[in-house]
């Protein structure tokens, strides 16, 4: 009788659900036909490399090689090109000076066809943020980016080099080549905890291990999906492997810049909402209170620590303010502090800005010595004259290592850390030459192809650090070169990086001389930052004490 009755009122659930599903259906695909549309009528005016009729021009994109094609393609398209990712996806694709400074003198936000992508990992922190809460929190953030807080910051690089090096001496002995890749990583991510929290992990042990490694799986899924049409909808995407990989990835993450409490069981159908940090486990809001709790007990304790006299003298008596000492001061001009949403999610932007980028470029350089030895041994006559007999480098010897940091801006050049990113405009754009694009149209700009461009850059694949010397720089067009991005939304953090970075490889080139490896030459590996797909493998040669 029951059955009976329930059959024929499921059946039209069904039916209703059926019918629903249909409409949601046809109207997305309606207004992505409406957008192809818009995309396609801006672009039209910039001839292109031609498409598949489906993927555009993500196959050739996603083989190896895929950032000198971009390059050739430059050579063929002066300016800009189309750049489709699917049928439903276009940036303007430019690699030119002036137009780079059509867009980025102005502060359009970043286009959320691409970031969107990362906030389950980091939130809405200040890489993806836009409007009147970006600037709000770059007011906030930049006073922790002064000299002043940078200085102390040279002795905790200087800690976890050496702590790196002294690894290298016992692989350095055994007579071969090594990846410098991931030692690379551990140690920028141990800098990263100290400056971040004031603790770091000297052993390096299975929580660094387990974050570095969630976060290279991460910048591979991120750049995977950037370049897969069909990943795009979130609907798809969180219920294919890829996306549970994501989530997954994600929470190992933030287990690392939480502390120990976040020891949750993974989830086992994870099942995204678009708050970045929360996720919802068994259908369920059990497992996010639980999972935020880890960083949120660190903020919590800091607060009281802060509301304590005690407490706050030693924490006035410390070498240095931590990274969120820093923004758990900072106000604005109405009094009003950061929170804990908006402290997660810099934290979390921080952590990974601060370490994923540093090692790429850390990286390559040593890569770029290893292949141009005469250009090593300058770099290291220069650190060994500055550092003369002083145990350790101080704040005010950065800045007289001139010829490191040419041949670190040249480095930058070849091997940009982040070789692509993307806006949207929020107002129209006319270009130099008159072509011009409407509001809401993609921008990529394609610092590889910018830094590559032979009208801009003569003999553009060879490595000459007196390109930055003070005469060649300043008739330079100020586009022209932008490893830190440009403009008002040019990286913060970027005195942060040049400082950790000067350090740590004057350091390498004084314990260590550095060599190729011929059967293993590193391929260039797009995945948000430029990595290697097999790792850069290096022979090194130790130089004693390094004096």
């Amino acid at each position: 009788m029951v059955l009976s009755f329930l059959s024929p009122n499921l059946s039209r659930l069904g039916l209703w659900t059926s019918v629903v599903i249909l409409i949601v259906s046809v109207l997305k695909l309606f207004s992505l036909l409406v957008r192809r549309q818009k995309l396609a009528r801006a672009l039209d005016i910039f001839p292109g490399p031609p498409t598949h009729w489906l993927f555009g021009h993500a196959l050739e994109i996603q083989k190896v090689g895929s950032l000198d094609k971009v390059v050739s393609w430059s050579q063929e398209f002066p300016y800009a090109h189309p750049l489709w990712l699917g049928q439903f996806v276009g940036y303007l694709n430019i690699y030119e000076p002036d137009y780079a400074k059509a867009v980025y003198s102005r502060g359009d936000p970043k286009a959320p066809d691409v970031y969107d992508f990362l906030l389950q990992w980091i939130g809405k922190g200040l890489l993806v943020l836009d409007g009147p809460k970006w600037f709000q929190h770059r007011k906030l953030l930049t006073p922790g980016f002064h000299y002043d807080v940078l200085k102390p910051y040279v002795a905790i690089f200087a800690e976890s080099t050496h702590l790196m090096l002294d690894k290298w001496e016992k692989k350095a002995s055994e007579n071969k080549s090594f990846d410098i890749f991931s030692d690379v990583g551990h140690m920028a991510l141990d800098t990263l905890m100290k400056c971040t929290f004031g603790k770091g992990d000297s052993g390096l042990g299975h929580r660094d291990t387990s974050y570095y490694t969630a976060v290279s799986e991460l910048t591979e899924l991120v750049q995977q999906r950037i370049e897969s049409f069909q990943y795009h909808n979130d609907f798809i995407y969180w219920r294919t492997p890829h996306g549970r990989r994501f989530l997954r990835a994600c929470q190992i993450a933030h287990d690392h810049t939480g502390g120990p409490l976040l020891q949750l069981p993974l989830p086992l159908l994870p099942m995204p909402t678009r708050k970045p940090w929360f996720f919802l486990w068994h259908r369920t809001k059990a497992g996010s209170d639980t999972y935020a709790l880890g960083l949120d007990q660190v903020i919590k304790q800091r607060k009281a620590a802060l509301q304590d006299e005690k407490e706050q003298k030693k924490i006035q008596q410390r070498r240095h303010l931590d990274f969120l000492d820093i923004l758990l001061g900072v106000r604005d001009e109405n009094g009003t502090k950061m929170s804990d949403a908006d402290l997660r999610a810099e934290v979390d932007t921080f952590m990974f800005e601060g370490h994923d980028t540093t090692t790429s470029g850390i990286s390559w350089f040593l890569y770029c010595m290893a292949l141009y030895p005469e250009h090593q041994q300058r770099c290291r006559e220069e650190v060994r004259e500055i550092l003369g007999d002083k145990d350790s480098f101080q704040w005010d010897d950065l800045a007289k290592m001139t010829y490191l940091t040419m041949c670190m801006k040249e480095c930058f050049r070849l091997y940009p850390p982040v070789p692509q990113v993307f806006r949207q405009l929020n107002k129209p754009v006319t270009f130099v030459d008159g072509r011009s694009l409407p509001v809401g149209s993609l921008i990529s700009m394609h610092i590889y192809a910018l830094h590559r461009n032979s009208a801009v850059w003569p003999d553009p694949e060879v490595f000459d650090p007196l390109r930055f010397s003070p005469e060649n720089v300043s008739g330079r067009h100020p586009f022209a070169y932008m490893p830190f991005s440009a403009g008002p939304r040019n990286c913060i953090g970027q005195q942060f990086a040049m400082n950790e970075m000067k350090v740590v490889t004057a350091l390498c080139l004084l314990r260590f001389e550095f060599s190729l490896d011929p059967s293993k030459l590193p391929i260039k590996l797009p995945q948000v930052v430029l990595r290697s797909k097999n790792g850069i493998h290096l022979h090194l040669k130790s130089l004693g004490s390094g004096k």
